[in-house]
């Protein structure tokens, strides 16, 4: 605030109701140190060009500069979790087969033959392999990516001199996840993501936790767009009004950690602050025990005097997930049982580390129309602690008609949400492509998630163009 007149300086305004770390700091089981923080940080006011949505021009740009130079999980170890397993990643116009080779190392090639070019897997694929074998001509490769046999070798003595081996991607691993990166030259996966986001992972303990449920669908909108509609819980009351009386919205925190990784909380429990004077606490509870697929099942405990819903629900979720998983979560926070926590890893991935609804969201942009985008759910069980083998799920492929809720294993209320998440994005897509006006005005505070990761976007796009380089990505 300006001292002098007393006025708000630009991105300091916030809704004029309890935070987001106050509902927390009541809780009983107190949060940990990597949800009680703020990191908020203003980056402007200005206007987000409209262009960059609906020009073709700039998707291409976003190919040659963005996605050659940037940190992107690939898969979970659990898709490829012995030797000769392989999982075809791809992004736009590039394709990899991420493949763990017999020594157990894991590899990230890019899915061309070096004869005529013939992809080595078809795209979207897994499954197990000895070799990569061209299907055309029958070059083939050990898992390594180290030439193991080309057909009529006496014709091709001229290629004896180079370099024969399969180009690769970097790869690291972390929480997990298996993440690559077309460019010899950028930072290690730890400074891409910062020593706070590094710490954030440390403590979410990913890597023990396997994916149940995995669905995909396709959007008719371009990808920033899709991801955007998830960065901000501004739209709640008119998108999904059914849980406004829950669920805090307008008072949600917004996060932002160095230049590729940013986050919200929203709050379970307690009523939106546009709604205070009409929801009780008794209201919260009787919202998540209304259907078949609410939150508490059939349950609906009657308050007793000063008791808070948010305090009750926790208690709630704590031996409901406690006896579904097997698990003792005495000592996890109530915020964690509860709460949304939202983390965006640029360029494509969301993570969701919360005990309630541990999720990844994936957004890939179709390479053949920067208007459509292919969007992953995958849902998330800790692993059994007894170290008994779980079945990573295969992804679910859903049409353009087809509404989440029918996708086989998912909790129909949340496929309404998702539904309604999305129902808007062909509508914007049009909409600015008809607009007079050059671009987008966003809130400086609960839509700083947007702004951010439209900055990372601008950041890559003013270097040159980086061409996955042919000399460069030959490891052997």
């Amino acid at each position: 605030m300006n001292v002098e007149t007393g006025m708000l300086q630009p991105g300091q305004a916030r809704c004029p109701a309890e935070t987001t770390q106050e509902i927390i700091a009541r809780d009983k089981v107190c949060a940990p140190r990597w949800a009680a923080s703020e990191s908020y940080e203003y980056l402007g006011s200005e206007d987000i060009s409209r262009d960059r949505y609906i020009d073709p021009a700039f998707a291409t740009a976003e190919f040659e500069r963005m996605w050659t130079r940037t940190w992107q999980m690939a898969c979970r170890e659990d898709h490829i979790p012995e030797s000769g397993d392989y999982y075809v990643y791809d992004i736009g116009p590039y394709s990899f087969i991420v493949a763990r080779d017999d020594e157990g190392s894991i590899h990230a090639h890019f899915n061309a033959c070096l004869h005529r070019g013939t992809k080595l897997k078809p795209s979207a694929t897994a499954g197990y392999a000895m070799d990569l074998k061209c299907p055309f001509h029958g070059w083939t490769w050990n898992l390594d990516g180290s030439l193991r046999q080309i057909p009529e070798k006496w014709d091709f003595a001229h290629t004896a001199h180079r370099r024969n081996c399969l180009p690769q991607a970097r790869v690291e691993l972390l929480g997990g996840f298996v993440w690559i990166n077309m460019d010899p030259d950028a930072p290690g996966l730890a400074d891409y993501l910062g020593p706070e986001i590094m710490a954030h992972m440390a403590a979410w303990k990913l890597q023990d936790r396997y994916i149940y449920l995995h669905v995909q669908k396709s959007y008719p909108a371009n990808w920033k767009l899709t991801m955007e509609a998830f960065m901000e819980a501004y739209h709640v009351g008119d998108t999904h009004p059914q849980v406004a009386p829950a669920n805090g919205d307008v008072n949600s925190q917004y996060d932002v950690y160095g230049a590729h990784v940013n986050r919200f909380i929203s709050t379970l429990g307690v009523v939106s602050p546009k709604l205070r004077e009409k929801y009780s606490e008794q209201d919260i509870i009787a919202n998540f025990t209304l259907g078949d697929s609410s939150s508490l099942g059939s349950s609906r405990p009657e308050l007793k005097e000063g008791e808070r819903a948010r305090q009750v629900m926790a208690d709630m979720f704590r031996d409901m997930f406690e006896a579904a998983t097997n698990t003792d979560l005495s000592a996890v926070s109530d915020t964690e049982l509860l709460d949304t926590y939202s983390y965006t890893f640029f360029p494509n991935l969301f993570l969701f580390p919360g005990i309630s609804l541990p999720m990844i969201y994936r957004f890939r942009p179709d390479a053949k129309d920067h208007r459509r985008t292919i969007y992953e759910v995958m849902f998330m069980r800790p692993k059994p602690r007894d170290g008994s083998p779980v079945e990573t799920a295969e992804v679910q492929v859903l049409q353009d008609h087809q509404s989440f809720a029918e996708a086989e294993g998912m909790d129909p209320g949340f496929g309404v949400i998702l539904d309604q998440d999305t129902d808007n994005l062909h509508a914007q897509q049009e909409g600015l492509e008809a607009s007079a006006k050059p671009g987008l005005t966003l809130g400086d505070y609960q839509e700083i998630r947007i702004r951010h990761f439209e900055l990372a976007i601008d950041k890559y796009l003013a270097m040159p163009p980086k061409l996955p380089d042919w000399t460069a990505l030959q490891r052997k």
